[in-house]
């Protein structure tokens, strides 16, 4: 009975020494889905916010500099840090008569640093983007 005791002490630590990596790789890989999710996340709030800054301005230029100022704040706000970003404004839409549906589309890109929680062989930054389109009011003046 003794030897049968003696045999088993050392295969904890044996079952330890196993298991212990494949769990710090699994913590690993759910910190490393957690911040690309919220760094999504992130991304799509600005991108949101600054459709609905840019539908809201009168002329293209004052909608591209409030669509790029609501992106930054949002992105501050979020505690979001980006290696690129880069604020797309299609303000095209603006010269269409009063009356005419139209819209400005924002969209935000945001390369993402991993390298903090990145496994070996894994890519140490990512590419996130959003896209939307907030309408423009229809009987609103606006200059093209």
């Amino acid at each position: 009975m003794n030897r049968r005791l003696t045999r088993q002490r050392g295969s904890v630590t044996i079952e330890l020494a196993i298991l212990a990596p494949s769990m710090m790789l699994l913590a690993s890989f759910a910190m490393l889905v957690g911040r690309i999710s919220l760094a999504n996340a992130a991304v799509d709030a600005a991108a949101y916010s600054a459709a609905r800054a840019a539908s809201l301005a009168r002329d293209p230029a004052t909608a591209q500099s409030r669509a790029e100022t609501s992106v930054q704040t949002t992105v501050d706000a979020q505690d979001l840090h980006c290696l690129n970003l880069f604020v797309t404004v299609d303000a095209s839409q603006f010269e269409r008569e009063v009356g005419e549906p139209a819209s400005v589309t924002v969209t935000v890109e945001c390369r993402v640093d991993l390298a903090a929680g990145a496994m070996p062989g894994m890519d140490t930054d990512r590419w996130i983007s959003a896209q939307y389109s907030s309408p423009l009011d229809q009987f609103r003046g606006r200059a093209g």
